[in-house]
């Protein structure tokens, strides 16, 4: 009967307006309007993941007052008249209001974190991507270095399109990961670091550079770790130029087909010009030698180089051309001119001493030390 008399007010209000101008609807639109909107932002903000329970607590009640609301749409109140309906979507709204105030404060937080996090993470790539390729290391690293990227690219998206949790979770991925590369650098290449190693190699070079000054002859020392070549005549450097080393080279030789240059004294077996080597000009190493091949029987008792495995050889320092075998065969390359000058002033029989690094400060070292494993992971 409420009902119906309802309608026959709104029918006379229609007719009668100035009659009725007191009345009030059921339920005030802007109120519903809020509410929606507060729906809407619990939607949009993950609630039903990041406050299960608030946003459960807030459907439950949304849900069948909404229909009430829908029920009750074309009815009028008088101003005395109490309404338990307007006083339930009331304190729904400060319920669902607080919770929309608290996620987005938690989402601040979120997003704060994950922008620290990625910000670390692709410094860190950064780095260590550039200290990788100074000294040639992505053979060292593997596959690692793509996951890592990965990693990286991957938390970015996520942060992005505002998924900070996710972005949180894989900077966190990729920080260990990036953490993982710079602990195998590290370990793969850290007789660089080792001072009886490098002391061992600085009286490799010395006693030839000796060697070189008592023969009053010429004597060539190449350091891996600087990338460079000196040649010395009566013991004294005469010229000096950068080289580059096999895809591999940072490691030393094991075996053949491992794209690494070998360490060790070695002689000039041979000189190669135009038209009897593949490459620009070329000279002959007698790699393998007698150490060398005593390395690898060792080696292969121990367990480190699989039994199928060759010794290899077929090293030399040469010019540039045909690159792509320079880059398989862990030799010294040269540029065209640097090569015509050396190739000018030696000849068989030149000792040739191939070290790993002359000074504890050298290239990759340095590297090393950028890259300190103690380092937080994010």
């Amino acid at each position: 009967m409420r009902a119906v008399f309802a309608h026959m007010l709104r029918g006379f209000a229609v007719c009668q307006g100035l009659l009725l101008a007191g009345c009030l609807e059921a339920v005030p639109p802007d109120l519903v309007n809020a509410l929606e909107s507060v729906d809407h932002d619990l939607v949009a903000l993950q609630a039903a993941e990041t406050a299960p329970d608030d946003y459960a607590h807030f459907i439950r009640q949304w849900i069948p007052l909404r229909a009430r609301v829908q029920s009750d749409d074309d009815l009028v109140r008088w101003p005395w008249e109490a309404n338990d309906l307007e006083t339930e979507l009331r304190r729904l709204l400060e319920e669902g209001g607080g919770t929309v105030a608290r996620l987005h404060r938690e989402r601040d937080v979120k997003r704060q974190m994950a922008k620290d996090k990625l910000t670390r993470v692709e410094d860190r790539l950064r780095l260590i991507a550039s200290k990788v390729d100074a000294i040639d290391g992505r053979i060292v690293l593997g596959g690692k270095s793509v996951q890592a990227d990965l990693l990286v690219k991957q938390a970015r998206s996520f942060y992005d399109h505002q998924d900070y949790q996710r972005a949180i979770q894989a900077a966190d991925q990729a920080g260990r990961a990036l953490f993982v590369e710079a602990s195998v650098l590290s370990k793969e290449l850290g007789r660089y670091t080792d001072e009886r190693r490098i002391a061992r190699w600085q009286t490799q070079a010395q006693q030839t550079v000796d060697w070189s000054r008592t023969h009053q002859s010429t004597a060539i020392v190449v350091n891996k770790a600087d990338r460079n070549l000196i040649l010395y005549k009566n013991g004294r450097p005469i010229l000096s130029y950068p080289v580059r080393l096999g895809f591999n080279g940072i490691r030393e030789k094991q075996f053949q087909g491992d794209g690494a240059t070998p360490e060790g004294r070695y002689r000039i077996t041979a000189k190669r010009g135009r038209g009897q080597t593949q490459f620009y000009r070329a000279l002959v190493l007698d790699y393998p030698n007698q150490d060398d091949r005593r390395r690898f029987v060792q080696a292969k008792k121990a367990g480190h180089i699989p039994s199928t495995k060759q010794i290899g050889g077929q090293i030399e320092i040469h010019g540039a051309e045909n690159e792509l075998m320079a880059q398989t065969l862990g030799c010294v390359m040269l540029e065209n001119q640097h090569m015509t000058a050396l190739f000018e002033r030696v000849q068989a029989g030149t000792p040739v001493t191939i070290v790993g690094a002359l000074t504890e400060g050298n290239a990759v070292a340095l590297a090393l030390s950028q890259l300190d494993v103690r380092k937080d992971e994010t």
